[in-house]
């Protein structure tokens, strides 16, 4: 029996272009742009660009008088990002931690940050940056998933279960951060405007392998001894033979830092 499951673990950046090109990461990446209300003149901040999909859209909306800064500490990410924006004078990409963003306090209109806050050491840091980095009255774009909320339709229901337990446990730093980003933003000194849950779907198992690291993360637990080697081969085989199904939650929370 093969001890390879799965693709192997993606490039970083090409795996954040495809989700962003698929049905749901377009339709709540365009939601949350919408409901920021980014207007022409302003000044946006995307914390966490990664490879800069969202950039040019932010771009679009705050114009030539407006401005864009991408902040990543990631080289790759980085790079691609100053590839995909090369054309777009408004947009500037800057390199730095999330926990310490290179950005002048009291200079930001509007911000966001998408997927992140789930991977960084001290997510309320993070908050607090961009509390110190807006301006009052300025809307800000909090989207994480809650991995708590991971199913996986199989007939052994057990080990779907314990592949949801390996991912909050073990495999996401901060899984179940997404029902918190509401609170997380009051202590942080926002109000909360609104807050939105969609439900990814994914009917084709090689694409939720891809992004789900269904394969990669059924092997690492496996080999920490939090699932059962046989079960869990099993169990990956039989995802592919039949109809597929896969969901969990994404939250987003739009809030502003008052006047």
């Amino acid at each position: 029996m093969s001890t390879t499951l799965g693709v192997s673990r993606p490039d970083q950046a090409a795996y954040m272009l495809r989700t962003a090109a698929d049905d749901a990461g377009r339709a709540y990446k365009r939601e949350l742009i919408d409901l920021l209300d980014v207007r022409p003149g302003q000044t946006a901040l995307d914390v966490g660009c990664g490879p800069g999909t969202d950039l040019p859209a932010l771009a679009e909306r705050v114009g030539p008088s407006g401005a864009v800064i991408g902040v990543d500490r990631d080289p790759a990410m980085l790079a691609e990002a100053r590839l995909r924006t090369d054309a777009l004078p408004a947009v500037e990409i800057r390199e730095g931690d999330v926990h310490a963003l290179p950005v002048e306090p009291g200079t930001v209109d509007r911000a966001k940050i998408d997927r992140v806050l789930m991977h960084v050491a001290e997510p309320a840091e993070v908050l607090a940056q961009l509390h110190l980095a807006t301006r009052p009255g300025a809307l800000i774009g909090l989207v994480e998933p809650d991995w708590d909320t991971l199913i996986v339709d199989a007939e052994d229901l057990g080990t779907s279960r314990a592949f949801t337990r390996y991912t909050t446990s073990r495999a996401v730093r901060n899984a179940t951060i997404g029902r918190g980003l509401a609170r997380l933003a009051v202590r942080a000194g926002f109000t909360v405007e609104t807050v939105l849950a969609t439900t990814p779907v994914f009917r084709d198992f090689q694409d939720a392998d891809h992004t789900l690291g269904l394969g990669r993360n059924t092997q690492r637990a496996i080999k920490e001894g939090h699932i059962d080697a046989t079960r869990g081969h099993r169990w990956f085989a039989g995802l592919s033979e039949g109809p597929f199904f896969a969901s969990f939650t994404l939250i987003s929370v739009v809030c502003r830092r008052p006047e």
